[in-house]
């Protein structure tokens, strides 16, 4: 375990205050204060992170299990994490580790294992990795760990990934743009009032986040988790898909994920495949190129299919890609560039 405090990035002094500029937060701390991560904390008149050397996951993922499906499938990704996360989800599937510090104890030294970020780069290299992925928890928190060893990655050759839930400011992405490849985002429900109740969020921010990643040019995914009885409606679902479709483009992937019950909602009854497959229609209403279900192997809505003319282009099982039929990025039947990070 460790305890030591890193110098943050992207905050001010407000008086005899400091303010955090890295999630929509905006924590403004006294003295002491921890933020609402619980890994940023005012010590004294500085702003600190005490996620820097605390990685608590470390794992070579194959690049679908983000879900990132038209970034450099069938590649594996260097995955990691640290303790901790901006948002308190009761239903997280990554609990374990994403709440860590707050149901622990928020005051106690974070656990994990400290490896530099060129340690971690040169672990990617020598698995065969193609890129790596800030994923588990929320990478915004781990924000000064992500970037460093991003700016050493791209230097390498790999590729960067954020798997996030997009409360982050302009100013973070203003700064992790310039070495961030692709981010999946979770949109986890689409009326402010349940990111308010639920997450101790807010959807607006999220909504102009991934407008700013895309202007940035990042390559965005767009995930949600269908909960029963709090994102499932017709209505509520229909209103993703077309806020997608319109506001960030139809080719923009949407994977809409079966949810399972865990942590504080480990009773709760598992999403009806039958709502996922509204979902997929509703996302084909609204004009969406690109629709997948995750978390039901082996249900429709797993593979790529051109939106010109129906051919399979990536055929998957879960995680594992059984085959690759594109050219160049392109339909091999009808000549269509298939939207995507393919090289």
């Amino acid at each position: 375990m460790s305890s030591r405090a890193h110098d943050a990035m992207l905050w001010q002094a407000v008086g005899d205050k400091v303010r955090c500029d890295l999630c929509a937060h905006r924590c403004t701390l006294g003295l002491g204060a921890w933020g609402v991560c619980n890994v940023r904390r005012n010590v004294g008149g500085q702003l600190k992170t005490f996620s820097y050397d605390n990685i608590v996951a470390l794992n070579a993922d194959p690049i679908e299990k983000k879900p990132l499906f038209h970034f450099l499938p069938g590649t594996t990704s260097l995955s990691l994490a640290t303790a901790g996360c901006n948002f308190r989800c009761s239903f997280c599937q990554n609990w374990q580790i994403s709440q860590l510090p707050r149901d622990d104890n928020p005051h106690s030294p974070r656990p994990g294992q400290a490896i530099s970020p060129g340690e971690i780069v040169d672990l990617a290299l020598a698995r065969g990795c193609r890129s790596i992925s800030y994923t588990y928890t929320e990478p915004t928190i781990f924000f000064e760990l992500a970037y460093d060893t991003a700016r050493l990655a791209r230097r390498a050759g790999l590729r960067n990934c954020f798997v996030s839930n997009g409360f982050m400011t302009s100013r973070a992405i203003e700064t992790i743009a310039p070495y961030l490849d692709a981010i999946n985002v979770d949109l986890k429900a689409f009326r402010d009032e349940t990111y308010r109740k639920v997450f101790s969020g807010r959807l607006a921010p999220v909504l102009l986040a991934m407008g700013e990643l895309q202007r940035a040019g990042v390559w965005l995914e767009v995930t949600t988790l269908v909960v029963p009885g709090m994102n499932d409606s017709q209505a509520e679902l229909r209103d993703i898909a077309e806020f997608i479709a319109t506001e960030l483009g139809p080719a923009v992937p949407w994977h809409v994920s079966r949810f399972h019950g865990d942590y504080k909602m480990a009773e709760s009854c598992s999403t009806p495949v039958e709502t996922l497959d509204l979902a997929r229609r509703l996302g084909a209403e609204a004009g969406l190129k690109y629709i997948y279900c995750g978390n039901a192997p082996g249900q429709a809505g797993e593979q790529t299919r051109c939106p010109g003319c129906d051919e399979v282009l990536i055929d998957r099982l879960g995680f594992a890609v059984k085959s690759i039929n594109l050219r160049d990025g392109k339909c091999p039947e009808c000549d269509l560039a298939i939207e995507g990070v393919w090289q």
